[in-house]
């Protein structure tokens, strides 16, 4: 892993789990503090951080693990507000199965440069 949290694989090799290896293998191991397949994806913020300043290649998939932070205190929406914008759900949820079994939720996010509700969308997009 370099400094700036961002692992390089060698040549020919590829790191694209499915979802439900990202929330199986990967989330739930985090979570529970099992040890990890690998030490692939890093933390980091990314609710708080603008597309353009996310470690990784423009343009490429990238992984990161990341908690979630209440907007209020006793409310269950999220804080994505960033410096220069904010991430913002769009469509429905999607389910992540495991043998017919809900183990997660895929969301969607994509990002405004400006405050709400006055915002321009970008062609960032997070899952």
């Amino acid at each position: 892993m370099n400094n700036l949290g961002v692992v390089r694989l060698p040549p020919g090799f590829r790191f694209h789990p499915t979802d439900e290896e990202l929330v199986v293998q990967y989330l739930r191991r985090k979570v529970y503090a099992l040890p990890l397949p690998a030490s692939i994806i890093p933390d980091l913020d990314v609710c708080k951080s603008d597309p353009w300043d996310l470690p990784g290649e423009s343009g490429q998939e990238r992984y990161f693990f990341s908690t979630r932070e209440a907007k209020y205190p006793n409310g269950n929406r999220s804080n994505r507000a960033t410096l220069s914008g904010y991430w913002k759900a769009t469509g429905k949820d999607k389910p992540i199965l495991l043998s017919k079994l809900v183990v997660g939720m895929k969301k969607t996010l994509v990002f405004y440069r400006g405050k709400p509700p006055h915002g321009s969308r970008t062609d960032w997009i997070m899952h």
